[in-house]
């Protein structure tokens, strides 16, 4: 087994290269360039373990060209604003027809299907090695099985937020895309459904020899090395619960956090018992890995993972993190007053006596014009080098806060309003705000406000608003988007030309 401890995937390391240098739109139409043909790639215990990390890589990939994740995410119709460049202002504003390369590179779903494409020719040939490599065993492959159809549920949940009705291809395909219908996004999102359901049965709580769905240390190495970076029960079940409060089903929200309370500690996962810890630099929750990234795609700097796009940081940081007089995205100081309206706010609030911040852990230089955000700010190993900009944080999906929050949401709608305040109050208190009162206050405005709060950056701002504006339905502008398809992206030019079968989206198409 020493070989498979010794070996690094160049299919990795292709990846890695990929995600920095061109993204991954073009993967599927380039002739392959993997180290040995395809025919010969399921022979031993080593192209199982290149092809499945290959597969999280290119997931990795997906989410982070042009900051995928935060521009669709966290930017659109967000609390962020573009200090002047016309290409983000395009996404802060809605404006996604607009002719900038960057806002044209959103549209294209191709690299999501490279994961789907990577996910479904293991589930088809992995099998192969069984019988060709004793390693293999059979339940190495059973867990393999369960995280390759987690990961391919987890791109059709970011398919189907982002575009709506997409084509469901579950068999590899070699090459060019195939012509396929886009199918409703409920027939979507039930697939990845039964398939998270499904695989949370062979997912272990925790990668090491101790899990009861693992006889020994995963693929030769130890809980260290995989801790938060692949998919376990824990992550399967919170992608489940976001399935479920994208389609406003929150008795099944409530349901599937309830497995995620009750069962959190088995996977070493914790609460972050303060802001200091959320945003510490190179040992907080954004740097490197760590068992409470519930789900996360890593930049480790200790990995050699690091890079100089791809993240947030890229956008939000400025002096004197890096040596960028302005970020080109910020929070105006109007809107930080506004939303961090909480007395005693570890993450930003004022001093009532002075008007300068008492806390200030999300923000930096906020007497200037331009505050930074600096809530994540993991700069190759938490320092800055001039010039030269390495960032590694984590993109992480939920943690367990944003679960708290999110059943918070689900209580309410269920009509548990104390459980509801029971979890908002206790991330709240986390964060310095000492004795929460929601008596008399309408606790969906709490609670999104807390997300608010709590997740800025983190890539929930657009898809809270349109969950917000479907229970309160308060907002006439929102509603007017959601109801008439505008809250999906525009499906890419090259797609429609390639494919006859597929339409664009109504609310693009005017």
């Amino acid at each position: 087994m020493q070989r498979i401890f010794r070996y690094t995937s160049p299919l990795l390391l292709a990846l890695a290269l990929c995600a920095v240098l061109a993204g991954c739109n073009n993967l599927l139409e380039v002739e392959s360039n993997r180290v040995k043909p395809e025919k010969d790639n399921w022979e031993d215990v080593e192209d199982t373990r290149n092809a499945l990390i290959g597969a999280y890589g290119l997931m990795r990939a997906a989410l982070c060209d042009n900051a995928t994740w935060w521009m669709q995410g966290e930017f659109r119709l967000g609390d962020f604003s573009a200090v002047s460049r016309p290409d983000l202002r395009a996404v802060t504003g809605n404006n996604l027809n607009a002719s900038y390369s960057l806002v044209r590179s959103l549209h294209n779903w191709r690299r999501f299907y490279a994961v789907i494409n990577a996910t479904n020719l293991f589930i088809e040939r992995s099998g192969d090695v069984l019988g060709k490599d004793a390693y293999y065993s059979e339940g190495n492959h059973r867990v393999d099985i369960a995280q390759m159809r987690s990961l391919r549920a987890f791109a059709y949940f970011c398919l189907a937020r982002n575009w709506g009705d997409v084509p469901l291809i579950v068999s590899s395909f070699d090459g060019q895309f195939p012509r396929m219908r886009r199918v409703s996004q409920d027939t979507v999102l039930a697939f990845a459904e039964r398939e998270l359901v499904q695989a949370a049965k062979d997912l272990p709580y925790i990668y090491d020899g101790n899990d009861p769905q693992l006889t020994s240390i995963y693929y030769n190495e130890y809980y260290g090395r995989w801790s938060g970076t692949l998919f376990n029960k824990i992550s399967a079940y919170a992608v489940l619960a976001h399935i479920a409060a994208w389609e406003e089903r929150y008795s099944d929200v409530m349901a599937y956090t309830k497995f995620i309370m009750d069962n959190y500690p088995k996977a070493n996962i914790a609460f972050t018992p303060n802001a200091l810890e959320l945003t510490r630099a190179s040992n907080g929750f954004f740097g490197r890995r760590t068992p409470s990234q519930i789900l996360n795609f890593t930049f480790d700097y200790m990995s050699q993972e690091g890079t100089n796009t791809g993240h947030i940081e890229e956008y939000t940081l400025a002096r004197p993190f890096i040596a960028k007089i302005v970020p080109e995205m910020y929070v105006p100081k109007d809107s930080i007053i506004r939303i961090f309206d909480q007395p005693g706010d570890e993450r930003f609030s004022i001093d009532p006596a002075t008007g300068y911040p008492l806390r200030d852990y999300y923000f930096t230089n906020y007497s200037q014009n331009i505050p930074v955000f600096s809530k994540i700010k993991v700069i190759e190993s938490g320092t800055s080098s001039g010039s030269f900009r390495l960032f590694t944080a984590t993109l992480s999906f939920s943690r367990m806060e944003e679960l708290a929050l999110l059943r918070a949401e689900a209580a309410v709608q269920t009509g548990d309003r104390g459980e509801a305040e029971l979890w908002l109050a206790n991330v709240m208190k986390s964060r310095g705000v000492v004795n929460p009162a929601f008596q008399g206050k309408d606790m969906i405005d709490e609670i999104f406000a807390e997300r608010r709060r709590e997740l800025m950056g983190e890539g929930w701002r657009f898809f809270d608003q349109v969950r917000y504006q479907r229970i309160k339905r308060n907002e006439p502008a929102m509603l007017k988007l959601i109801a008439e398809g505008g809250i999906y992206w525009p499906v890419a030019e090259e797609a429609l030309a390639q494919n006859a079968l597929l339409t664009q989206n109504t609310y693009w198409s005017k």
